[in-house]
């Protein structure tokens, strides 16, 4: 992952790299791989991001289609 400074501007050089980190999920990786975590305790969370995920797709899809 590259940031360029430009015009010795490292305050925004930084805020771009955090965005880009966030985006890549960085940040929420370390966080979860500070602890252990029990396969049982993965598999069900994973499972819950899941289905907020495609609950979260479908009101989109919904919001969308009730627009149109």
């Amino acid at each position: 992952m590259q940031v360029t400074v430009r015009d010795n501007n490292v305050e925004q050089a930084l805020r771009a790299l955090k965005k880009k980190l966030q985006r890549e999920g960085v940040f929420r990786e370390m966080k979860l791989k500070q602890h252990f975590e029990k396969p049982s305790v993965k598999k069900a969370r994973e499972k819950a991001e899941a289905i907020r995920r495609q609950r979260k797709l479908a009101r989109k899809k919904m919001q969308r289609e009730g627009l149109l």
